[in-house]
């Protein structure tokens, strides 16, 4: 009987896994042959949007408290910086809205210091609705750009007197929201057209008020909510303002939520 060395068998051993992995892998091919190759996987939906709680606060009782964005010393920040845009990326790490949109916010909250003191909007109110209305400008898979724009124009529901929708005959031509029989909203702070007519300032110096663009929804929706001399941080002038936007006490419950947790964001960084 002829012995074989180890070394042989173990060369012989290799070999026959070798030999069992290139069948395996031709009756791979043959089975796609056969078969058909496998589908693609599905593409994952974007995430959903977590529910906004409403606030256990009672209509009128308070305003939610209020955090200043920074405008100057006492740390004056080396040339060149941006110090809205600097405490906008610090805030953003703390709660879930882009940057960009914080600043559209903040510069909204710091122009109706200047213009309309008496009012006292907060940027964290202005956000609060901003995440209802759209998001901050991501609503439908969305995303925000540095123009403070969307990337795709955002259109609401046609008004037209369906379940929970009021109707609104069309007020412009169709010109905002492509639709000339209805009014439908449009923007990131969702401006009905005859609103938005009325309303629409220029919040980022282009000489144009465009509701598409969050820097001009955002001073032009702060101006509304101050309307009629309203002082925002009662909480008379609040809830009067806030439930002008959106007659649903759950709507003001949810605004109020979110401007105390953004709030509490803006003063950790601090």
């Amino acid at each position: 009987m002829t012995r074989i060395s180890p070394t042989v068998l173990a060369a012989l051993g290799r070999l026959v896994v070798a030999v069992s992995l290139l069948a395996a892998l031709v009756g791979g091919v043959g089975l796609i042959a056969v078969l058909g190759a496998p589908p693609e996987a599905e593409v994952a939906a974007p995430p959903e949007i977590p529910e906004v709680e409403p606030a256990q606060v009672r209509p009128g009782v308070a305003a939610p408290p209020v955090e200043v964005p920074p405008v100057g010393p006492p740390q004056q920040p080396a040339p060149g910086v941006d110090l809205i845009r600097q405490w906008a990326n610090e805030v953003s790490l703390a709660v879930d809205v882009p940057a960009r949109a914080l600043v559209s916010y903040a510069n909204a909250d710091l122009a109706m210091r200047q213009h309309s003191p008496d009012c006292r909007i907060s940027w964290s109110t202005l956000a609060g609705i901003g995440r209802i209305e759209s998001n901050h400008g991501r609503y439908g898979d969305r995303s925000l750009g540095e123009d403070a724009r969307s990337s795709r124009p955002i259109i609401g529901v046609k008004l037209d007197g369906g379940p929970e929708v009021r109707e609104i005959t069309d007020t412009d031509g169709g010109a905002l929201d492509g639709d000339p029989v209805h009014d439908r909203a449009v923007g990131p702070m969702q401006f009905i057209p005859s609103t938005w007519e009325k309303w629409a300032t220029d919040g980022n110096g282009d000489g144009i008020g465009d509701p598409q663009n969050l820097d001009d929804a955002a001073i032009s929706a702060a101006r509304y909510l101050c309307a009629g001399g309203r002082d925002l941080s009662t909480g008379s002038g609040w809830w009067q303002g806030v439930m002008s936007y959106n007659n649903s006490v759950e709507y003001a419950q949810k605004v109020f939520g979110l401007a105390e947790t953004y709030t509490a964001a803006g003063n950790r960084r601090q």
